[in-house]
């Protein structure tokens, strides 16, 4: 639809005031408002929103978005219904939505029945692709590889991992006892909650008895904040424990769940394309986290796109992205035409106050979903060879 002038009576003449009819399109928006990673939830949702607002408020735009909202509340069965709805009750094509892993795979199969695409904003565990997903956060090689990389060299190779017991801590922490092994270290431990499990007990004595070198942390919302705030109290009982001996790292901790943690999270270690400058006043800051600066790009690309041709589907995605580069808070994004994964920088951040500080910094790391390009001597140096006598 062409956009038309507006007019107002004056003078007994119409004035043309502006441009301003815009073509409305319906987009969906897919997230929990309650539940176990609802801080999560809570912060993609604030990014899409805002995207929405501004898209909107752009005169240049041709398009104005009108967000379908569906509530899932945490349930993972809800998120297909809620998807169906979307797609069926009105003319959305495109949702922006999910944060677990579970979540997402619920919604493809309706993806693939109704035509539907999914933009997806949040970290996850690699080894997918899928024609009705576009996957705007980290998959293993943009950080859990760098993390490891970084993290091997000054702690040591030694691991414990743990996790909420679902897709996102079993997948990361497979991929973690490979690369712990190409390390030369060993596994000290692998443990799993089920979500929403506070009781941590059983894992702080076991660290304490292995004496791990670092801990993977997949725990998801009220476990990783219990665990956290239990393996803090362990730091001041031994400093073997402590941040600067034994961090806790993950790949998925970022400033939207700072407040839940407070000051028992000072000094680990967390990756991710994206962490504000922790002393930076929060008025300054552009995005809260890595969670709604993803969204928020998944939004104003998505605008890009159908400015240019607004029927684009979900087979059309391929064409749109080849070639291109997307202006967004994580800079200039590509977006991989055949996996559909986006490019991504690689920022390692450490918890300092109420933020993180940046200690490493890699920019526009091409996403391998698959590690098909990952080189162990390239992350963790040559073995060194034993003599044999």
């Amino acid at each position: 639809m062409p956009r038309m002038p507006r007019y107002r009576a004056g003078c007994g003449a119409f004035v043309i005031l502006e441009w301003c009819l815009k073509r409305r399109v319906e987009i969906g928006i897919l997230y929990s408002r309650s539940g176990n990673y609802r801080l999560v939830s809570d912060a993609c949702r604030a990014g899409a929103l805002s995207a929405i607002a501004d898209v909107n408020a752009d005169r240049e735009s041709p398009i104005e978005f009108v967000a379908v909202e569906r509530d899932p509340e945490g349930n993972a069965d809800r998120y297909a219904t809620g998807c169906a709805e979307i797609l069926r009750e009105s003319s959305a094509r495109h949702v922006i939505g999910c944060v677990t892993s579970l979540s997402r795979k619920e919604v493809i199969p309706v993806l693939e029945k109704t035509g539907g695409t999914l933009w997806y904003a949040c970290p996850y565990e690699g080894f997918e692709t899928n024609d009705h997903v576009v996957y705007m956060h980290s998959c293993p090689n943009q950080q859990l590889v760098p993390l490891f990389g970084y993290v091997v060299p000054r702690f040591g190779p030694n691991g414990f991992l743990l996790g909420s017991n679902y897709i996102w801590g079993w997948e990361t922490n497979r991929v973690a006892r490979d690369l712990i092994a190409d390390a030369g270290g060993e596994v000290r431990g692998e443990r799993y909650l089920p979500l929403g499990e506070s009781d941590v007990s059983r894992l702080i004595e076991e660290i304490r008895a292995t004496r791990p070198d670092f801990v993977l942390n997949n725990l998801i919302g009220p476990s990783s904040y219990a665990f956290l705030a239990a393996y803090a109290a362990l730091g001041t009982e031994d400093a073997h424990f402590l941040p600067q001996r034994c961090p806790v790292i993950s790949c998925n901790l970022t400033e939207c769940e700072l407040p839940a943690i407070g000051e028992a999270g000072q000094g680990h270690l967390s990756a991710g394309p994206y962490f504000h400058d922790s002393g930076k006043p929060a008025a300054k800051r552009t995005h809260a986290s890595s969670f709604e600066a993803s969204a928020y790009a998944s939004v104003r690309i998505l605008a890009d796109i159908l400015s240019r041709e607004p029927e684009t589907g979900w087979a059309d995605l391929p064409t749109a992205f080849s070639g291109r580069k997307f202006t967004t808070p994580f800079g200039q994004t590509e977006i991989d035409p055949q996996t559909q994964h986006a490019t991504m920088p690689v920022v390692i951040g450490q918890i300092e106050g109420t933020g993180f500080r940046q200690i490493s910094r890699q920019e526009a790391v091409a996403p391998d979903p698959y590690l098909s390009r990952y080189d162990r001597s390239v992350v963790f140096g040559r073995p060194r060879l034993k003599a044999v006598p």
